[in-house]
């Protein structure tokens, strides 16, 4: 089954000297990196930038600060750095290309809510395990006051920035997940990638129908055999299914009312409703018809002999999980 696939933000905040540290980290300014073992140093002619410094950090961040007409105490951050990324089964198969594509949504996405002036660099790696990209800027508001508190916040601004940046980069990259879960961000997108691995699991639901077809004394220690051997990848298949779909529980119609409410509903869309709207139902009708089909891959386990299902949980030496209850 293919893994989940998360884009990646992080914020830090600096005040001073360690400023020039973080500098000669993304500008590799240096010619080893003993203390980065990750760094491999024949690859950093693939690194580029989408914004390049027009000077050093620390003078370009107290020089914006000086133009904004900002006071500031030794303990002030001056400058701060995002780190931009995505997880790595997300740039297996990528070219050049691709990843600086994705690395220029990234900043279009930034540039949305932070005036590119106050961008010092914008820098991505290629020389290490993952491509990413060191965005360093000074936390300028809009109206010229010196605030990464404002700008960065607390966990609750932390949330927000975390839930816009999925919200933008999904749109051309359907497969990414917001990495919190959907009970915490109310999110009602469910990626193509469960939609897949549902029909990967109605595959094995349907040849296990077949096997469970006409089974009697004849044939059931044969039968027994083959269908032991569909569980073994079944039962998991089923199991992680059944925990992904909780996880994105809030983007399913839970009741068969509401279900047929909808279809009567879609096929008056397109004579009294706008575009957006008939995409809103046929997208909930979609998710209620993968509801189903994972309630009728459960359901399919209680036909299952109970001779034959006792035989597949006590044989071998690996202690097997019997078959989970309906529901989410």
């Amino acid at each position: 089954m293919s893994q989940s696939q998360y884009a990646i933000m992080r914020f830090a905040k600096y005040k001073g000297p360690e400023i020039s540290n973080i500098e000669a980290h993304n500008e590799r300014t240096k010619e080893k990196y003993a203390s980065n073992p990750d760094i491999d140093c024949s690859r950093s002619k693939y690194n580029f930038h989408l914004i390049e410094p027009s000077q050093r950090y620390r003078a370009e961040a107290e020089r914006q600060i000086s133009a904004a007409g900002c006071r500031t105490r030794k303990d002030s951050v001056r400058l701060v750095e995002v780190l931009f990324s995505a997880t790595p089964e997300f740039f297996q198969g990528k070219k050049m290309p691709e990843i600086r594509r994705y690395f220029e949504e990234v900043l279009r996405f930034f540039e949305q809510f932070q005036s590119r002036e106050t961008i010092i660099s914008a820098v991505v790696h290629m020389d290490e395990k993952t491509p990413h990209m060191h965005l360093s800027f000074v936390p300028l508001t809009a109206d010229g006051r010196l605030s990464a508190k404002e700008i960065v916040g607390n966990k609750k601004k932390l949330t927000w920035w975390q839930d816009k940046f999925w919200e933008h980069m999904v749109i051309k990259y359907p497969d990414l997940e917001r990495g919190e879960s959907a009970s915490q961000t109310g999110r009602d997108h469910i990626p193509p990638r469960i939609f897949k691995e549902m029909t990967r699991l109605n595959k094995q639901r349907q040849k296990l129908d077949e096997l469970l077809t006409g089974i009697g004394p004849l044939n059931s220690k044969k039968r027994a055999a083959e269908i032991s051997k569909l569980l073994d990848g079944y039962i998991p298949a089923v199991e992680k299914m059944r925990a992904q779909l909780k996880k994105y529980s809030t983007a399913f119609t839970s009741t068969k009312a509401e279900n047929e409410k909808l279809k009567r509903k879609n096929k008056k869309l397109s004579e009294s409703l706008d575009e957006a709207t008939h995409e809103s139902v046929l997208k909930q009708l979609k998710d209620a018809k993968l509801q189903r089909e994972y309630q009728e891959a459960v359901a399919i386990l209680e036909r299952i002999p109970k001779d034959v299902l006792d035989a597949y949980t006590h044989m071998g030496t690996t202690e097997r999980n019997p078959p989970m209850k309906q529901g989410l």
